[in-house]
């Protein structure tokens, strides 16, 4: 919105959450606020598929000498958190470039669609161009979801025990 703004697109007070419902409502209708439903479907399933499977399968192997998955200690979940925040990010990053592309060039009134763009950037700049900037993205990943699942397990065993003492 900021970018909208400052092109001279949209005024002051247009860049509300209501202002931009309302316009949507307006120029296309309830089936306007599905606009990329599709593509996020396709992004975010086999996302979210590897995140768990990556941390779940980390999980096992750090469990392999003989204790459980229940029983790792922190180092283990961390480790696991961050392998499964990687697994999800190698696998929809190219969708992700693919997306913030077409958000960029709707600024602009050139977007092309998902299909157009993603051809457009393997053939103008290559398919790595698709991975460009995943660097930073994986060395943020690994921490952050290092600590959600931390928080998530711990919080889990302590919902458990007070489901127990119930």
């Amino acid at each position: 919105m900021h970018e909208l703004q400052v092109s001279g697109k949209i005024i002051q007070g247009q860049n509300t959450v209501w202002a931009v419902l309302k316009g949507i409502m307006q120029r296309e209708g309830p089936f306007g606020l599905y606009r990329g439903l599709v593509s996020t479907i396709c992004r975010e399933m086999p996302g979210y598929f590897v995140f768990f499977g990556g941390y779940e399968f980390s999980r096992s192997l750090l469990a392999s000498n003989g204790k459980s998955k229940d029983e790792l200690g922190p180092v283990s979940l961390m480790i696991s958190g961050g392998c499964g925040g990687c697994c999800l990010w190698l696998v929809i990053y190219p969708l992700d470039c693919i997306k913030s592309r077409i958000q960029v060039l709707s600024i602009t009134e050139k977007q092309a669609g998902f299909l157009r763009t993603f051809s457009s950037i393997v053939k103008n700049e290559g398919f790595l161009a698709l991975y460009s900037g995943l660097k930073p993205t994986l060395i943020r990943a690994f921490p952050a979801n290092a600590i959600l699942f931390l928080a998530f397990e711990y919080s889990r065993k302590l919902m458990m025990q007070q489901a127990e003492s119930y």
